[in-house]
């Protein structure tokens, strides 16, 4: 019987132990828990960060739908060139593309000064300077230029490319930054470009 007291003592030494060991080894989980999901979290916050700008500009446009444009053909029209001997002519198919139907609507309005407009314009150009992708380009340019104007919008000329500046001119400024583009008429599609 004398064992039964000597064997009472132990055993709550040992349970103490054992709560001592459990509650280090909960505080050691716990601990690590904790330091993976900071480590965790800062990652995931870094690559936010990164995305951020892409992320934005899908939540903007997400919240804003984009509309589809509309588009609106114009009669073919046939103008004579402003080549030498003037027996050079071009046939051109034009497709406005318009914000949406009310600008449609605005364009319709002004069709008779719009398509005078287009035919002084084109024949202004020679065959020479219609056959490039440039001259296109330009023209097309010059088209939505004139389309915008009796609506009330400016379409800017192009700049030319700045020129590079040295470092000894203390010049270091970056370009200008473009403006955000307004203008209901989006662009000048060529539906079907002949010269003849």
């Amino acid at each position: 019987m004398s064992a039964s007291p000597a064997a009472a003592p132990a055993a709550p030494a040992k349970s103490k132990k054992m709560v001592i060991i459990l509650a280090v080894v909960v505080l050691l989980v716990a601990v690590g828990g904790a330091a993976a999901w900071f480590m965790l979290s800062k990652r995931h916050a870094a690559a936010a960060d990164e995305e951020g700008g892409e992320a934005h500009a899908e939540q903007a446009q997400a919240a804003s739908p984009k509309t589809p444009p509309t588009f609106l053909p114009l009669d073919n029209m046939v103008v004579n060139l402003a080549d030498p001997g003037g027996d050079r002519f071009a046939q051109i198919g034009i497709t406005l593309e318009l914000a949406d139907a009310k600008t449609e609507a605005s364009v319709k309005q002004y069709l008779p000064s719009i398509r005078s407009a287009i035919l002084l314009l084109v024949s202004q150009r020679t065959s020479e300077e219609l056959l490039s992708r440039d001259g296109k380009e330009k023209l097309a340019v010059d088209v939505r230029r004139e389309v915008s104007k009796p609506l009330g919008f400016t379409v800017p000329k192009p700049r030319k490319a700045p020129v590079a500046r040295d470092a000894e001119d203390g010049d270091d400024e970056p370009p200008p930054r473009p403006r955000p583009d307004t203008n209901p008429v989006r662009a000048v599609l060529f539906s079907s470009f002949i010269i003849q």
